[in-house]
């Protein structure tokens, strides 16, 4: 399955996301809460937010997904505030336990399985700068995630990105 976080519209996504039985699509729904730090998704409620709206079950649904794409506005080097907030609720996909990973400190996956990102970043006047921030942010939230990075792309803008219209991938 593929599980696509947005910033777009409903208009913007159904033109220039895909779409199908395979695709599952986190939009804002006007309400999220942001993560307070509580590990209560570690020790009250493993696997899962104890904050409750539409987004308290975020690392299930990273857990079933085999890619993640990520379609966001470019925000000083990153996410744009809606997005970041999903990413920072699915951090119940990890285990509270650490291990070492290339040298660094990293939680312990919760999940054995591979998962793929795709991320799209889109705005206007992105300096190279800036890209590379994102890219970084990116690079980081895979090694966090186990995740295998397939594209990190930019578009000055929505309308110049190329995100695949299928769930097999295809346009």
């Amino acid at each position: 399955m593929k599980l696509i976080i947005h910033d777009l519209t409903q208009e913007q996504a159904q033109k220039w996301l895909p779409s199908g039985k395979e695709v599952k699509k986190i939009t804002d729904r006007g309400v999220i809460q942001s993560c307070i730090g509580c590990f209560g998704c570690w020790v009250k409620t493993p696997g899962a937010c104890i904050l409750k709206d539409h987004y308290e079950d975020m690392g299930e649904k990273m857990a079933r997904a085999d890619e993640l794409i990520i379609v966001s506005e470019c925000v000083y080097g990153g996410y744009s505030p809606f997005v970041k907030t999903v990413m920072d609720r699915s951090i119940s996909y990890l285990h509270p336990y650490f291990v070492i990973k290339n040298g660094e400190m990293h939680h312990r996956r919760r999940y054995k399985k591979d998962l793929t990102m795709r991320v799209y970043f889109y705005g206007e006047g992105l300096g190279e700068a800036e890209k590379q921030l994102a890219r970084s942010v990116v690079e980081a939230n895979a090694l966090n995630y186990y995740a295998d990075v397939k594209a990190v792309e930019f578009a000055e803008r929505l309308e110049d990105l190329e995100v695949s219209k299928d769930e097999n991938g295809t346009d």
